[in-house]
């Protein structure tokens, strides 16, 4: 989704250094890669196992790759590790769940599909959403659904999970889409109930807002001069923090406006590239969910 209108935002230069932070299966890596000359270089990382493992299948004889097993909050250790001093020269961060996780049903992402209740994009660590409805309180559960999946019937939804858990533990995706179905009588056309729950409780679990926003931070450092930052995002709250992070950071504090000379450490460090891209219509006929999808750019100032 808006994979040629990222790599062309990059410019990538054909010996540069460039990193694809949220690897999937190495649809945007490849575009990358097919852009650089033999001198150049690609780290791609991802939180998820099974993508890192599907790289190495794919990616076997690709000598300038090198792919990597990590959340991208990480960015400012992996780079400096992995890039043998080379510059930086971009960055593309893809947010949010991949198509091949929503399509396994055992990686407990979908409401259409029986899965176990996981969610984690990472298996190998941290806590599954069974088992964290199984323990959470009606209100804890509430300022997740409210906050996260902007659920106006949040209220009445962690209610209803309450109730149900008392009855039998929830541990399957079905039984929570059931659950949800039954406390949302009503949603937007072609939209299931549960879309907000889930995506509320995947954002959550995966503590993606805190990821995004470390993974910005992180990015800005190791990115060099010159060095371009590409953001895909897929709904408004993921959006909304990419764009107040360009805008801080392109911005020059009006108290400083008036001084003949701005000390390095206040001037700004970013500057917009472009507005805002959405998919075209003959994208979103071939994928719908790319219907969502928003890109932005940002270059890190000299």
């Amino acid at each position: 989704m808006l994979e040629r209108e990222a790599i062309a935002a990059l410019a990538p230069e054909a010996d540069g250094y460039y990193v694809d932070a949220t690897f999937g299966r190495g649809g945007h890596t490849a575009l990358l890669l097919e852009a650089l000359g033999r001198e150049g270089r690609v780290l791609a990382i991802d939180r998820d196992p099974a993508a890192i493992d599907a790289g190495r299948a794919r990616f076997t004889a690709e000598g300038r790759l090198t792919l990597v097993h990590a959340p991208f909050a990480q960015l400012a250790t992996l780079v400096p590790a992995y890039s043998a001093g080379h510059a930086c020269r971009g960055i593309l961060f893809d947010l949010g769940v991949s198509s091949p996780q929503l399509d396994e049903a055992a990686r407990g992402f979908s409401f259409r599909a029986d899965g176990p209740l996981d969610m984690r994009m990472d298996p190998t660590r941290g806590e599954a959403v069974s088992a964290w409805l199984a323990r959470a309180g009606a209100d804890e559960i509430r300022e997740v659904i409210e906050r996260y999946g902007e659920e106006r019937f949040a209220r009445r939804v962690a209610q209803a999970i309450v109730d149900a858990r008392a009855r039998a533990p929830l541990e399957r995706t079905s039984q929570l889409a059931e659950v949800v179905a039954r406390a949302v009588r009503t949603r937007e056309p072609g939209k299931h109930p549960a879309t907000r729950t889930f995506q509320a409780l995947r954002m959550f679990i995966n503590d993606e807002p805190g990821q995004l926003e470390r993974g910005l931070d992180a990015a800005l450092e190791v990115l060099a001069p010159g060095g371009r930052l590409a953001v895909i995002s897929f709904h408004s709250l993921e959006d909304r923090v990419v764009k107040q992070f360009i805008e801080r950071h392109s911005r020059l504090d009006p108290a400083l406006a008036d001084l003949p000379s701005v000390p390095a450490h206040l001037a700004p460090r970013l500057r917009r590239i472009g507005r805002k891209v959405r998919p075209q219509p003959a994208e979103i006929a071939r994928n719908p969910r790319a219907r969502s999808a928003l890109l932005r750019v940002a270059e890190k100032v000299a």
